[in-house]
């Protein structure tokens, strides 16, 4: 992927969801960007295509959730041209990764990516916000990992999938199921706070716009969270019943 900066790279982007759209938003001004969704009319950014047009794209983006992914990559597989670069953006990286090995052609190079934010964290912008780059072995992430940090001033950190997924079982999905728990409680409005309050009530909200696949996702996609899940249950019943005493 060219980050000259004389160069625009051609990218397909396949899937105009809610992080989709933000991804059109921000790299439609550094490359020349073709979008597909047969749900949403036109992408934030870039012009619309038809899905060959959007996957025959030398570098093609697939923004849509790890329970669609085997179906896209079936769907953009004969258009893909020899020895494209495609990405994912799923929260989760061995999962999705096995998935596009399985169902794309030989050649393709396969770069596992998660942003580390969304329509509500970077509501203000993606400067300076985190992305992981996992790339299949033999496919170097150097190109990709310049452009986002030149282009988008992303925050790059280069991994292997199953260091990343470790990693998110307590960076992501135990802080998600702890805010989703405070969502769920439904508390009322408080006339005065506490500092650790308000950072709770923050990451409960920074979450509870997301959608019910994309928690599902985190959790149930995660071969590590259910462990760390497990063990944060039996901290919390331990507690309780010390409290109980």
């Amino acid at each position: 992927m060219a980050i000259a900066p004389d160069t625009r790279p051609a990218i397909g982007l396949v899937g105009l969801g809610a992080f989709g759209q933000l991804a059109a938003r921000h790299l439609a001004p550094h490359a020349d960007l073709v979008g597909h969704d047969p749900h949403v009319a036109a992408p934030e950014g870039g012009r619309a295509g038809s899905l060959a047009e959007a996957a025959s794209q030398p570098v093609v983006v697939l923004a849509v959730p790890v329970q669609a992914l085997g179906e896209a990559c079936a769907a953009v597989a004969p258009h893909l041209a020899p020895g494209a670069l495609v990405l994912d953006v799923a929260s989760v990286k061995l999962e999705p990764m096995r998935i596009l090995r399985e169902a794309l052609p030989v050649g393709t190079r396969i770069l596992g990516t998660h942003p580390l934010f969304g329509p509500q964290s970077a509501a203000e912008g993606v400067a300076g916000q985190s992305i992981v780059l996992c790339p299949e072995p033999g496919v170097d992430p150097e190109g990709v990992a310049g452009f986002l940090r030149e282009r988008l001033a992303l925050d790059v950190h280069i991994s292997d999938a199953d260091t990343h997924d470790r990693t998110m079982a307590s960076v992501q999905a135990l802080t998600h199921l702890v805010s989703k728990v405070i969502t769920d409680l439904d508390l009322p409005p408080a006339p005065y706070t506490t500092r650790s309050y308000d950072l709770l009530a923050e990451a409960a909200r920074l979450v509870s716009q997301d959608s019910d696949a994309l928690f599902r996702a985190i959790e149930g996609h995660n071969p590590h969270a259910a462990d760390l899940r497990r063990r944060f249950f039996e901290a919390a019943r331990t507690l309780d019943a010390r409290l109980s005493e």
